[in-house]
Order: structure tokens, then sequence, then C-alpha cells
């Protein structure tokens, strides 16, 4: 393989890789799922994560940028979907297929950043 397409290939991945990085937070994830169950007005986004509005306000503007979910407006409300719910949910199920065959390993990963339970993290107590 010449540098020129591992290159390519690299550039080729880079959606993929920018896809993965907004589904890598845990709010979002959760937001992610709770859509699965259908519309929510962002109040109750907030209710059901115990997070401030304007962070899930700002999750949300995340997923939406990358094409995952969309609003519209209801009265003075703003109501989020998945824009495709069927993949989400695929993407979900597989994920945890993957998790149940991996075993803690992403989890115990040294790489793994934020998300992982303080607990788990190496150095740090």
């Amino acid at each position: 393989m010449n540098i020129e397409h591992a290159l390519d290939e690299r550039a080729a991945l880079v959606p993929a890789a920018c896809l993965f990085r907004a589904m890598g937070d845990p709010s979002r994830l959760v937001i992610l799922q709770h859509l699965t169950m259908g519309d929510h007005r962002v109040a109750d986004l907030v209710a059901h994560l115990g997070l401030a509005q304007s962070t899930v306000s700002k999750h949300l503007a995340c997923l939406r940028e990358c094409g995952l979910v969309d609003s519209r407006p209801v009265g003075r409300s703003s109501v989020f979907a998945l824009t495709e719910p069927e993949l989400v949910l695929r993407v979900l199920g597989v994920v945890n297929e993957l998790l149940t065959a991996t075993g803690e390993a992403a989890v115990l990963c040294s790489n793994a950043g934020d998300a992982r339970p303080a607990s788990r993290r190496g150095g740090e107590s």
C-alpha cells in the first residue's frame, strides 16, 4: 500500500470518524436512545437527563449538525426527532452486541477518554 492510497483511505473515513465522535458522548447517546422512543421536547430531555437546558441544547445542536436529529416548532417549543430512527436503533443494537462480545475491553481501554467512570481510569481514584 502506498502513502497516497493510505491518505485516500483515511480521508474517506473522516465522515465516519466525525459521526463516531458525535455519538461518543454518553449524554448524546442517551438522547439518541431516548429519541428512539419518539419525539421529545427539549424540556422532556432536560427532565430525563437531569442536565441543564443549555447543555441538552448544545448536545442536540451537535446531533442536528451531524444529521442525526431534526426539530420542528410546536407552539413555543421545539420537538426533536431522529432523522433515521431505524438506522439509529440498528447502530445502538450492534454496539450492544459488540460490547457483549468484547466484554469490558472498551471500558478498560486507556484511550477511552472521559466517558469512562473515574474508577476505571488509569492513575485516578
